[in-house]
């Protein structure tokens, strides 16, 4: 039995566009993240870090460092994927890729892949800017790349699905705006979930964050709030969840043909 062939030609061609974009808009996709995180930096882990005591046994200051690097690529990842295809629609350029002789699984490959290389690259950027403030140290370093790839994928197909959705660029903006910024804070980024008292530290633990940036602190310090295997579990559901929602997407047409 013979498998089909890759498009890879007209793949790059999506992926070197998708990244060429992020090169001529590079204060807002680079500068911008990298200078609100590190102002996260100079409060949270100069001005009030130390006056805090450590978490668990960790200086708070590298303490939200896994925290802040899981923000910034949950909402990159998101923003980076949504726009990737939004745009096409609004200047109806998708049909044109809808005829190309390209499939829908390579489309949203090279779609989703730059927008998680471009996330990626960001998290390393702010990683390296940690280092500047705060004494930060990684204990797993394998498992935090795994986990900062596996999270840049998994949300640069949900951004891919929020894109495809919207109609208009305040709906591109409401779910990350109002539903993934409010939910990463209250998901342990500056603080542990051990910390709350109950019942709000088990009602905390249905919110699906929490397992994000309990997995990516764990490779740092090797503690966290859930078991990785929780976190590594969590990541992989949803991320058949939205692959289900692409297929049929696809399969459908859903807001991409007339």
């Amino acid at each position: 039995m013979s498998w089909p062939s890759l498009n890879a030609v007209g793949m790059w061609a999506i992926y070197r566009t998708e990244m060429a974009r992020m090169v001529r808009t590079i204060l807002q996709s680079v500068a911008t993240p990298v200078i609100t995180t590190a102002l996260y930096f100079v409060v949270f882990g100069g001005a009030i870090g130390s006056r805090m005591q450590p978490v668990g046994g960790v200086d708070y200051g590298a303490f939200i460092v896994p925290g802040l690097i899981m923000l910034s690529l949950l909402t990159q990842s998101i923003s980076n994927a949504s726009i990737g295809i939004y745009f096409p629609k609004f200047s109806k350029t998708i049909f044109e890729i809808l005829s190309a002789p390209l499939s829908f699984g390579e489309a949203v490959l090279a779609y989703v892949g730059a927008a998680a290389t471009k996330s990626v690259v960001l998290a390393l950027i702010i990683l390296v800017t940690a280092t500047a403030f705060v004494p930060v140290h990684v204990l797993h370093p394998g498992w935090m790349v795994a986990f900062m790839v596996l999270t840049s994928v998994t949300f640069s197909l949900f951004g891919f699905i929020i894109g495809i959705w919207a109609e208009n660029f305040e709906q591109l903006a409401v779910i990350p705006s109002l539903v993934v910024t409010p939910l990463t804070f209250l998901g342990g980024a500056f603080y542990s979930i051990d910390m709350l008292a109950q019942p709000w530290r088990t009602i905390n633990l249905l919110n699906p964050v929490v397992y994000l940036v309990s997995g990516f602190r764990w490779s740092f310090y090797g503690n966290g709030d859930v078991g990785v295997g929780a976190s590594l579990g969590f990541t992989a559901l949803f991320m058949a969840i939205c692959l289900a929602v692409l297929w049929w997407i696809f399969r459908t047409g859903y807001r991409l043909k007339p």
